[in-house]
């Protein structure tokens, strides 16, 4: 069953229902080596202002959001973004990640960027499955990345498996 959701730009009017469903990610110890949202400031000055988007029920109930930023700033980068998808907890599995990422593929295509990627830990199987039908592909696995910091996988090296989606469109 699908929820009824539109997507519209991620603002700061959002970013206190955006960083709880930052947050419930965090806490799973399976979506980010984040220990905590950061504040407003740092998210927007770290997001591209056109690739920030969410889903919204229709009584404006944020369901889940999007976001990318630059790999990098050298230029031969520009097509290249880094991008998250975090869906509420209560909105998982009705079709909110899906539509966020459809729409953040069709903005990113729409700016002229020609590769979406990012890391997903194995234990994250939904948000590999979501990806895997949206078009991205498993580049690599990068073993024992990082230390948690944080959570029930506190004092763990983790894998991140790397993904990345080329675009037929942008970028050709």
């Amino acid at each position: 069953m699908s929820l009824a959701a539109s997507i519209v730009p991620l603002t700061v009017g959002h970013w206190p229902q955006v960083e709880a469903i930052y947050a419930a990610g965090i806490a799973t110890g399976h979506a980010t080596f984040e220990a905590e949202p950061p504040a407003w400031e740092a998210f927007d000055a770290a997001k591209l202002p056109d690739q920030r988007l969410v889903a919204a029920d229709p009584k404006g109930r944020v369901l889940g959001w999007t976001a990318a930023s630059a790999v990098s700033d050298r230029c031969v980068y520009a097509g290249v973004v880094e991008h998250s998808v975090y869906v509420d907890p209560a909105a998982q599995g009705h079709g909110v990640g899906r539509l966020l990422l459809d729409a953040l593929i069709a903005s990113t295509e729409a700016a002229g960027i020609w590769t979406i990627q990012s890391g997903i830990f194995p234990e994250n199987t939904a948000s590999l499955r979501l990806h895997r039908t949206g078009g991205f592909e498993v580049v690599g696995i990068r073993r024992r990345l990082g230390h948690m910091s944080y959570g029930p996988c506190a004092g763990q090296w983790r894998d991140v498996i790397m993904i990345e989606r080329r675009s037929a469109v942008a970028g050709c």
